[in-house]
């Protein structure tokens, strides 16, 4: 059986003013933005070396993140999708 994509990871949304300093301009689809938010991660060496799923928020995720200096990766998409309309 072939599994179809959620519509919703797929329309394309307006992003805040700080979401746009980290992964570029929209709008993008929400799968697009978690792959953006990934390359920025990985480009900038913010995983966790101990717990690779965590995130360290240099200044520009913070904003993101609502202050906090880590984050897991599932709360990393719960904290950005309030950027996301």
């Amino acid at each position: 059986m072939v599994r179809k994509a959620n519509p919703a990871l797929l329309k394309p949304m307006t992003l805040s003013p700080e979401l746009e300093a980290v992964i570029g301009k929209g709008p993008m689809s929400r799968g697009e933005v978690v792959k953006q938010l990934w390359i920025y991660i990985k480009g900038k060496d913010l995983q966790n070396p101990e717990n690779k799923r965590n995130i360290l928020a240099d200044e520009k995720l913070k904003v993101l993140f609502g202050g906090k200096d880590e984050v897991t990766m599932f709360e990393m998409t719960k904290l950005v999708s309030p950027h996301l309309s």
